[in-house]
C-alpha cells in the first residue's frame, strides 16, 4: 500500500497499514486484529492487488516533517474523495494550486524521501528530495507516455503555518500532479481503449488511455462513465491526425443531478444521455456514435454489454445499437473469423494449418507457385483476406506477388533489393487493412520503406518524419486499420521497437503516405528481435531486458505493459505471430522446437519440427 518510506514507521503511515489490514473486508471478512507484536510500515509498490483499498489517514497533531511527507506520498495512492486527505498534508494556497488529475508520474518503484535540507533565513522550513527512477507519465488526456528510464529527483518543501492546533508543518511545495510508483499506479488505474474511425473511413482504431481501476477520486464517476466520458472528450494528441469522431464537437454527458454513472438496465442496455450538442443528428451518424461507445465499454464491463441506447438531452431516444450491428465497422471487417495460420515449410514452401486443427492434423502447402515449389520461400505475408500473399524469394533479394487460392502464373518480382549479403536486403512483408503491401528494403546503400497500394501498383517509398537518424529499418509489422506502424530498428547494434502514426495527404487515388512520430513502445526492453500485431492496441515481442534473458511478453502500443504478460517455457525464439483476434492461439518459431503454438489456458504445442517464419494473415 502507500508511499514507500525508509524511515521508521510515521504514525500515519503504521494506522494506514493497519487499516489496509482490514479493508479486505471488502472481500471476503476481516480477521482480529492481534494486540501483540511490532508493526511495520509496508513499503507498497511491491504488488499491484487492483482489489485492494488503500484508505488514507490525515496527519496527526504535531507531526513531524519525516510523518507529512510519508503521509502526503501514502496519501496519493488512495481512491479518498478528491484527494482530501493529502491535501490536509498541505497549506491551502498549495492546495488551491495542486491539480492532481492534470498529470501522473510514474515511478519504478515508490518515491523515496531522501534527507532533509534544512531551510534558510530567506526562505525557512525544511525540503526533502524525492528519488526514484522515472518510467512513465500519464497526460491530462489520460495517455501513457514511457520514458527512456531516467533518474527523478524533484523537491518538496515544508513550512510551519498556525492554526487552531498551534503551529503544524505543512507542505507548500510539491511536484505537479500526482507521483506513484509502478505499482501503486497498477493497482489504482487500468487500461481501457477508446475507439475513434479511421479518417474518412468506417473503421474502428483503439486509442488506449489509463483510468481509475474504481471510482475516479476528483469526478466520482465509476469506469464505465470514466470511459465513455472520456470517448467524449476526443483521441489523444498522438492518434488525433489519422482518426475522426462521429460525435459533434463538444458533445458531453448529461447525468441527472446527483448522479455520476451510467447504469445498465435489466437487459445489459446501456443509456447514454448526451447533452444539446447532440440532440439533432441524423440516425446514421447516431448509429456510429453508438459504435464507437460499443467498441469503447464492450470488454470494460463485467456486465454483458448486448446494446448502447444513446438519449437526447430530454430524454428521448436518439438511437439504439446491439454489438452484433457494431461488428462492421471492425478494422478489417472480418471480426469473429478465423484465420488460418501460415509458415515456410522445410521445403521453403508456403504452408497453411487450417484454423482450429488440432496438434495431430498435417499442414496443407497452399495453392499457386508458393506452395507448389517454384518459389523457395524465405518469409511471407498473407494477405487479410487470404486470398494473396507476398513471398520474399529464399535469398531476400526478391518480394513477389501471387493467388494463394487459384494456379496462377509467377509473375516477375515487384521489388528487388540489391544489398550485399542475404540480412542487407528485404524484411518480410506486411498487410495492412487497406489492402496495402509494405516491406523494408534494408540495403544499407539505399535503405527505404516502401508501399504498394492494393498490393498490386509501383512500389511507392515511404517517407519517415522526423527521420530515422542512422537507424535502419529491420521489421515491418502494419495494423489492422493501416494508421499504425510497428518497426524494429537497429542503430549501434541495438534493436529497438517504435511505433509510427500513418498519416495519408491528398486524393484517396494517389496519396502521399508518411510514417510520423516514432514513439518507443519497449523502452523496458534492451533489445527486441521479433514482433506482431496481437489484438487492437496490444504487440506480442520477443526481446531482453538489460542483464536478463530472452522474454515473449505482451506490451501495449503505448509502451505500458500487460499484467502477467510474460510467457515462460519456451527458448531461442527467432519469429512470433498473433491474430487480431485475441481469443486466436499465439504462433511461434524456436530454433529449439521449430513451429508451435500457445492456445489460451494451454501450454506451447509442437506444430512442425521443420519449419520457419509463422504469420496470421496480416
Amino acid at each position: 500500500m502507500g508511499a514507500d518510506s525508509r524511515r521508521n514507521g510515521p504514525a500515519g503511515l503504521r494506522r494506514a497499514s493497519a487499516l489496509l489490514g482490514c479493508s479486505s473486508v471488502l472481500l471476503a471478512g476481516c480477521a482480529s486484529m492481534p494486540d501483540t507484536g511490532d508493526v511495520h510500515a509496508v513499503k507498497a509498490s511491491q504488488r499491484a492487488d487492483s482489489q485492494v483499498r488503500v484508505y488514507a489517514v490525515p496527519p496527526r497533531k504535531d507531526a513531524s516533517p519525516d510523518e507529512i511527507v510519508t503521509g502526503f506520498l501514502e496519501a496519493m495512492t488512495s481512491d479518498d474523495t478528491n484527494f482530501d486527505t493529502a491535501r490536509s498534508y498541505l497549506t491551502p494556497a498549495a492546495s488551491k494550486k495542486w491539480r492532481p488529475e492534470e498529470s501522473t508520474t510514474v515511478l519504478a518503484s515508490a518515491p523515496d524521501p531522501g534527507t532533509p535540507v534544512p531551510g534558510r533565513r530567506d526562505n525557512p522550513g525544511m525540503s526533502y528530495p524525492l528519488l526514484g527512477r522515472h518510467i512513465a507519465t500519464v497526460d491530462a488526456q489520460h495517455a501513457y507516455q514511457p520514458v527512456t528510464p531516467s533518474d527523478y529527483r524533484r523537491t518538496i518543501h515544508l513550512s510551519q503555518k498556525s492554526g487552531p492546533d498551534g503551529k503544524q508543518w505543512r507542505i507548500d511545495s510539491l511536484p505537479a500532479g500526482l507521483l506513484l510508483g509502478a505499482s501503486d499506479f497498477e493497482r489504482n488505474y487500468r487500461s481501457v481503449n477508446k475507439y475513434y474511425f479511421a479518417s474518412g473511413r468506417d473503421v474502428m482504431v483503439a486509442d488506449p488511455v489509463y483510468i481509475r481501476q474504481r471510482q475516479d477520486p476528483v469526478t466520482r464517476m465509476d469506469p464505465v462513465t470514466q470511459a465513455v466520458k472520456a470517448l467524449l472528450d476526443g483521441p489523444t494528441n498522438w492518434l488525433k491526425p489519422v482518426v475522426e469522431s462521429r460525435f459533434p464537437s463538444g458533445t458531453g454527458l448529461k447525468l441527472k443531478d446527483g448522479t455520476r454513472s451510467l447504469t445498465f438496465d435489466d437487459r445489459n442496455v446501456l443509456k447514454v444521455p448526451l447533452d444539446d450538442q447532440a440532440s439533432q443528428v441524423g440516425r446514421t451518424q447516431c448509429m456510429k456514435m453508438a459504435a464507437q461507445i460499443l467498441f469503447t465499454i464492450k470488454d470494460l464491463s463485467s456486465a454483458r454489454l448486448e446494446q448502447v441506447e444513446l438519449l437526447r438531452s430530454n430524454g428521448s431516444q436518439l438511437c439504439v445499437m446491439g454489438v452484433g450491428e457494431a461488428e462492421g465497422y471492425a478494422p478489417d471487417h472480418s471480426s469473429g473469423r478465423p484465420d488460418n495460420q501460415y509458415f515456410v515449410d522445410g521445403k521453403q514452401r508456403l504452408a497453411l494449418l487450417a484454423a482450429g486443427a488440432t496438434e495431430t492434423d498435417e499442414p496443407q502447402s497452399v495453392v499457386g507457385p508458393f506452395g507448389d515449389g517454384r518459389l523457395e520461400v524465405g518469409a511471407v505475408g498473407v494477405a487479410r483476406d487470404e486470398h494473396r500473399a507476398a513471398a520474399v524469394s529464399g535469398d531476400l533479394s526478391r518480394l513477389y506477388v501471387a493467388s494463394i487460392v487459384s494456379n496462377s502464373e509467377l509473375d516477375k518480382p515487384v521489388i528487388t533489393s540489391s544489398g550485399a549479403g542475404i540480412g542487407n536486403r528485404l524484411s518480410a512483408p506486411s498487410w495492412d487493412g487497406r489492402g496495402d503491401l509494405w516491406v523494408a528494403d534494408r540495403d544499407p546503400g539505399r535503405p527505404e520503406l516502401k508501399r504498394l497500394a492494393h498490393g498490386a501498383e509501383s512500389p511507392e517509398p515511404v517517407k519517415i518524419v522526423p527521420g530515422l537518424d542512422g537507424a535502419r529499418i529491420e521489421a515491418v509489422r502494419v495494423s489492422a486499420d493501416g494508421v499504425r506502424i510497428a518497426l524494429l530498428l537497429t542503430k549501434d547494434g541495438t534493436t529497438t521497437l517504435k511505433i509510427g502514426r500513418v498519416e495519408r495527404h491528398g486524393g484517396e487515388g494517389d496519396p502521399v503516405v508518411t510514417v510520423t512520430e516514432l514513439r518507443p513502445a519497449a523502452p523496458q526492453m534492451e533489445t527486441v528481435t521479433a514482433v506482431s500485431w496481437a489484438g487492437p492496441s496490444r504487440l506480442v515481442v520477443v526481446g531482453k531486458e538489460a542483464g536478463g534473458v530472452q522474454q515473449v511478453r505482451y506490451i501495449q502500443t503505448d509502451g505500458s505493459t500487460v499484467p502477467k504478460g510474460i510467457l515462460p517455457g519456451l527458448n531461442q525464439v527467432k519469429s512470433v505471430a498473433a491474430s487480431d483476434d485475441e481469443s486466436q492461439p499465439l504462433v511461434a518459431y524456436s530454433q529449439e522446437d521449430g513451429i508451435v503454438r500457445l492456445p489460451a489456458g494451454a501450454n506451447w504445442q509442437m506444430l512442425v519440427k521443420e519449419g520457419t517464419s509463422p504469420v496470421y494473415p496480416g
